[in-house]
């Protein structure tokens, strides 16, 4: 990878989010989820979410996540994702979230 300044990461506007609806994405290439995130003030965004093999809808609803908030939309299918959520694979296809360890604010800038 290239290596990235300091002022370059944080351009990334990294926020807590609060997972408020998830839906089957059956349009999707690879398995996903149809998420729709609340960021307090920021509002609610939307995002395909590759977590399928990790989660199940029940699960992930009222969750604490981290999302990249500012990056541009990107069309999945027919749907808009808004947010990337940040996730590690841990094998092939399998995506742990990556959340706050505890109660956050909803909508904290990570930093």
């Amino acid at each position: 990878m290239a290596e990235i300044t300091v002022d370059h990461f944080f351009q990334a506007e990294v926020r807590v989010g609060k997972i408020i609806r998830v839906e089957d994405f059956p349009k999707a290439r690879k398995p996903a989820y149809k998420l729709w995130i609340d960021f307090g003030e920021a509002g609610v965004k939307q995002s395909s979410a590759q977590i399928t093999k990790r989660y199940t809808k029940e699960e992930l609803a009222d969750n604490l996540i981290i999302a990249v908030t500012n990056f541009p939309p990107r069309k999945v299918a027919d749907f808009e994702s808004q947010v990337l959520v940040l996730g590690i694979e841990v094998a092939p296809g399998e995506v742990i979230l990556l959340r706050p360890d505890g109660e956050a604010p909803i909508g904290a800038l990570i930093s």
